[in-house]
């Protein structure tokens, strides 16, 4: 599967479309003119030399766990048009906060893999609410439909709060061998934290692919990549704010200090 989980470390940028049509953020976009912004941005993430791109609707703000039927026809949309125009690009799928809208885009567009945020496993407080965990009805999507497409889970994503913590290690096993994900991905508040994170998970998952799922920087990035596998970049490279398009020359020096 394109690399991910293979042994070249990886640079993903996220592709966070316009809001789309029948969320709250929605103006007066049709989705012909969103997909040409998204193709857009996609091209010049190619153009920068990114290994891929995870497509999120993240501008659908405010969020809910459960996504609308509209949010997955749009989203298979712009995603089967990225996918047709820029097939050598890695692709990951990113439903907020859906995991299992999540898996059958990636699966009806062959996608490479799934990211799964907030909710694979337990429970966490974010500004929705409480959001629980999906592993259960992935596992029996996957199973229903026979779907290959890798499933990559968030361990304590950021911005939430988990209830019932346990320890860092202890979540990643059990995100693995308890509610079968293929990787993971993950990261602090500060740089120090996510490397505290990767080492802590590594002692108890040491051959699953990890991935830095936030709080990359131009300047910290060279060091991160020593102990991920990949990364996916969004807000550095936006200038700060995931509202605003991708910043050529942020993306350049980016990848350039990711590769080295």
């Amino acid at each position: 599967m394109n690399q991910l989980g293979g042994t070249e470390k990886l640079v993903l940028s996220m592709i966070q479309p316009e809001p789309l049509p029948g969320s709250y953020r929605h103006r007066d976009k049709g989705i012909d003119e969103i997909v040409e912004i998204a193709l857009r941005e996609t091209e010049m993430v190619a153009e920068n030399h990114f290994d891929g791109v995870i497509i999120q609707n993240m501008n659908d703000m405010p969020i809910r766990q459960i996504s609308r039927p509209e949010a997955i026809a749009y989203m298979t949309r712009i995603s089967y048009e990225i996918k047709k125009r820029f097939p050598e690009l890695v692709m990951g799928i990113l439903m907020n906060w859906d995991g299992v809208a999540g898996l059958s885009v990636a699966d009806a567009v062959g996608a490479d893999f799934v990211r799964v945020e907030h909710l694979f496993t337990g429970a966490n407080v974010t500004s929705a609410g409480i959001l629980q965990g999906q592993c259960v009805e992935i596992a029996e999507l996957r199973k229903r439909t026979g779907s290959k497409v890798p499933v990559y889970a968030d361990v304590y994503e950021v911005h939430g709060i988990p209830l019932g913590r346990k320890t860092v290690g202890d979540a990643a096993w059990e995100c693995i061998h308890e509610a079968f994900a293929d990787g993971l991905f993950m990261s602090g508040k500060t740089p120090e934290e996510s490397i505290q994170m990767v080492q802590e998970a590594r002692k108890k998952v040491p051959d699953v692919p990890i991935y830095l799922g936030g709080g990359a920087t131009g300047d910290n990035i060279h060091e991160l990549m020593q102990y991920y596998d990949g990364v996916s970049v969004a807000t550095w490279i936006k200038n700060g704010d995931m509202k605003n398009p991708i910043d050529p020359e942020r993306a350049k020096y980016f990848i350039q200090e990711a590769k080295k």
